[in-house]
Order: structure tokens, then sequence, then C-alpha cells
């Protein structure tokens, strides 16, 4: 089985290292996630140039800036969808959220400004799983809690600027039955009690709804499971754009799909968005002071940089002057690396700090303004999503463009 002997080799000093599964992410003694030794433990590979200059020549269009930046850095046979794209065969794109809080942050936009890219430069049809069933159970939400937050976080998703024409959105809750079951009970039967516990850690204190629920996030990769889109085309790849907190569901689905009839899903999967105190796991919706999110106005999140931005600049001007800052950890430059779109302008003031001759607050507010325009245009993007436009993007229907 893909990935298992790699699961159980020197799992107890893995486990010590850092967690990294979809629900948790920590490193020991709060230091930083490895992302060469996640890349060795899960089995993907590493997102190389060749790939990235691949994207570039079938498309004919510049490369995301979280592809020339290594934001999304590994992948599962993402050649594979290259390769069948280069012969005239189309693709499906497939991503998801847990809708768990009442806003995203701005470390959640990032897989779907991604998709959006994907979406936009290959022509493709986009699946996006509400995973509403989820967080009723993991956060215990009520079931009517989580629907009402799935339909608020899909304000936020639309207002990616996704193509209605080419873009299903679902929740759990309200799609789960008929072919999508049909697959759920297939993948379920290929994965034993053992497996989904040394995939996902389970055990005897979990309730039954923890371990039944792999199967759900696994059958989007399945091009039968949405017959209204895809009926006879079976044959259909599937590529998912999603952080690698979520590589362990997919391992198992990638198993699972050869025995059952389907190829496996590619994944292009993505570094972690850090919190602003610090490179030491994730963003958490749960704590509002690690993270700037969509509703924050400008005054709050020149604020939240100001106050809790860690910074790698020196304790003094003087200092700082005479041996500048260090970029390893500072999260302002982090941060411009993921949203400063100009490649120069980042280049510039990463020479100019780390010599000194830039101060921290200088960068904190070129962050503040790049960060301001970004939450201000989507806000004003979901101030249109009105619910009749979830409806329609949430219609169990054709697409009629999914391919144009």
């Amino acid at each position: 089985m893909e990935g298992e002997k790699r699961e159980n080799q020197n799992q107890a000093a893995e486990e010590e290292d850092q967690i990294v599964n979809p629900w948790e992410v920590a490193a020991k003694d709060g230091g930083k996630i490895d992302y060469d030794k996640l890349i060795d433990k899960f089995g993907c590979q590493r997102l190389d140039q060749t790939l990235i200059d691949r994207v570039h020549r079938l498309t004919g269009r510049p490369p995301h800036v979280f592809l020339r930046r290594g934001v999304f850095f590994a992948h599962r046979d993402f050649n594979e969808i290259l390769d069948a794209y280069e012969k005239g065969k189309k693709f499906y794109l497939y991503t998801g959220r847990g809708p768990s809080s009442e806003a995203l942050h701005i470390g959640h936009l990032v897989p779907f400004m991604f998709t959006k890219y994907l979406q936009d430069v290959f022509r493709v049809p986009l699946v996006i799983q509400l995973t509403d069933d989820e967080k009723c159970m993991w956060k215990n939400l009520t079931v009517e809690e989580s629907q009402r937050l799935a339909r608020e976080n899909a304000k936020d998703i639309i207002a990616c600027g996704f193509d209605i024409t080419r873009t299903f959105i679902f929740s759990d809750f309200d799609y789960v039955g008929g072919a999508f079951y049909k697959n759920m009970v297939k993948v379920a039967k290929c994965v034993t009690l053992n497996k989904v516990q040394g995939i996902f850690g389970f055990s005897g204190e979990d309730h039954i709804g923890k371990i039944s629920f792999p199967p759900v996030q696994a059958v989007p990769s399945f091009p039968s499971s949405f017959p209204h889109l895809f009926s006879g085309k079976d044959d259909l790849r599937c590529l998912i754009p999603c952080a690698i907190d979520q590589d362990p569901y997919f391992r198992m689905t990638r198993d699972a799909a050869p025995r059952i009839g389907y190829h496996k899903p590619s994944l292009i999967e993505s570094t972690f968005f850090p919190a602003l105190q610090g490179e030491t796991g994730k963003m958490s919706a749960s704590d509002p002071n690690s993270a700037i999110y969509v509703t924050d106005s400008a005054k709050v999140i020149k604020s939240k940089i100001n106050k809790y931005a860690f910074s790698g600049g020196q304790d003094s001007v003087e200092k700082h002057r005479q041996l500048g800052a260090n970029l390893e950890v500072d999260i302002s430059v982090k941060y411009l690396n993921f949203f400063l779109e100009d490649d120069a302008e980042l280049e510039h003031i990463k020479t100019e700090y780390a010599a000194g001759r830039m101060l921290t607050g200088e960068v904190k507010g070129r962050l503040g303004s790049v960060l301001s325009e970004i939450v201000e245009r989507h806000r004003a993007a979901r101030a249109s999503v009105t619910d009749e436009v979830v409806d329609a993007f949430m219609a169990v229907r054709p697409l009629p463009n999914m391919f144009d």
C-alpha cells in the first residue's frame, strides 16, 4: 500500500519532532515545521523548477507567485496531469473548506487564490467541498450551526472570483447520497481499522463518526461522484490543490483508487501560512491575534502587524544598522513572500532589510498596505455575494462551459 511503509518507519520519533495532520500542526518545543521531513514521511515529491517551467509553457501564462516562491512546494503525480493535458486530455480540480468559523483569515484564502489561478489558466471545472459534517463532529458544533457557517464561508470562497460556469460548490449535509455515497462505501471497504488508525491517529476514545469520515473527503476525487457533471467521464483525472496537512486523506484515497477502478488523484501541496507570532505551525482561527481576518479593518490590520508580527530585526536601531535583520524568522517578510506580487520589490526589501538599511517599521508598514489592499478588495467582492448567488453556485446542475 502506498506510503504504508513510510508511515510505520520511526513513527514514534517523528511524532515527537512534529505533528502534522488535518486537525493539528505543531513542531516540538515551538520549532519550525520541517518540510523536507514531511516530504520524506508522507512520500510525496518536491515541486521542482522543471514542472513550474512546464506549467508556463503549457498555459502560456506566467506561473503564479505561489509557484514561483515555493508556497506550493510538493506534489503527487502533478507531472501526470501535465502529461495528460499536453495530449489534449482535460482534468478537473477539487478543493475544499472545513467551515468552523464565521470569517476566514488570509491563510484560508491561499488555496482558493491558487485554485482560481489553476481554473483560469487550464480552463477546467472545479468542485469545492464544504465539510460541514466534519466540523460538526470535530468542533462539537450543532448540525444547524455547521450548515450556517458553510454558507457564510461559501460567500468568502465565491468572492475569490471563481467562474460560476465551471464551479460547483457543495456541502456534505446537502449533497452526500446517490453515486457519491456508493463511492464512499467502495472506499470504506478498502480501508481497515488498523489502516485508518495508522494514517490519522484515531484512538479508542474517538467516536465512530470520526473514523467513518475519511471516505467523505476521499470520493470527490472520483468523477462518478458527480453524475450531473461528469456522466460517462469516469476516466477524467483529478488535481487537488491543498495544504500538506490534508495529505493523509489522499494517501488513503490513492491506495483505494486503483482497487475500485479509478485514477489516483494528483495533488499539489502548500506550506502553512504562519501565525503572526512566529513560524511554529499555521495561523489559527481560534486565536484572533494570531491571524489577519478578511473582516479586519485597515486600522486593525496595521495594529496587529505592529503589535504581534514577530520581527527578525535587532533590538536597537544602532544594532540593526550594524547586523541587519534575520529574514529566516521575520514574519513580515514571510507574509510579503506570499502576497507582494512584485518580485523586484520583494528582493529589494529583503536585501535592504538584511543589510540593516531598512528598519522593521518600514517593512511592517509595507506589509500593512499590501494586506489592507487584499482585504479591502475581498470585502468589496464579498458584499456582492448574495444568498441567491450562493444558491446558484450550489445548485446541482450541468456546467455549460466546463471545458471551453
